[in-house]
C-alpha cells in the first residue's frame, strides 16, 4: 500500500491534476490559460507520470502557484500545514460551531415552517373528525 502512496507521490501528473481540481479549474481551463491546448490533451497530461521541468514550470504559473509547490505538492504536506494553521490560530470547533449556529440555515426555517403547517392540518382533521 505504501508504495501505491509513493508512486503518486511522485506521478506529476496527478499533482497537476489534483491542484488544478483545488483550485477549481476545468482541464479546459487550464488548457486556455496555457495558451489554448485542448481538454484532451490537458487529460493526457494529467495521467503523465513525468513532465518535464520547462512544462511543469509554465503549468505552475497557469494555475498560480510556484514551482516548487507544484513538484513537491502532496496531498499530506496540504492536511498537515491546514491542521498546524488552524491548531496555531486559535480556531478550534467549539468557536466554528457557535459561529455555524448564527448562521441562518434555509433548511432548518423550511422544515419548521413545514411543521407548524403540518400541526394545523392534523388540528383541522381532528376537528373534522369530532364532528362527524
Amino acid at each position: 500500500m505504501d508504495g501505491i502512496f509513493e508512486k503518486l507521490s511522485f506521478h506529476k501528473g496527478r499533482k497537476v491534476e489534483r491542484i488544478r481540481k483545488l483550485r477549481g479549474l476545468s482541464q479546459s481551463d487550464l488548457g486556455e490559460k496555457l495558451g489554448g491546448i485542448t481538454k484532451q490533451a490537458i487529460s493526457k497530461l494529467e495521467q503523465s507520470e513525468n513532465i518535464s521541468d520547462e512544462k511543469l514550470r509554465q503549468i505552475a504559473e497557469a494555475l498560480e502557484v510556484t514551482f516548487d509547490g507544484l513538484k513537491g505538492f502532496s496531498e499530506e504536506k496540504v492536511l498537515y500545514n491546514t491542521i498546524n494553521f488552524y491548531e496555531n490560530s486559535g480556531v478550534n470547533a467549539s468557536s466554528i460551531n457557535a459561529n455555524v449556529e448564527n448562521i441562518n440555515n434555509p433548511l432548518k426555517e423550511t422544515i419548521e415552517v413545514f411543521e407548524k403547517q403540518l400541526e394545523k392540518l392534523r388540528e383541522e382533521f381532528i376537528k373534522v373528525l369530532k364532528e362527524k
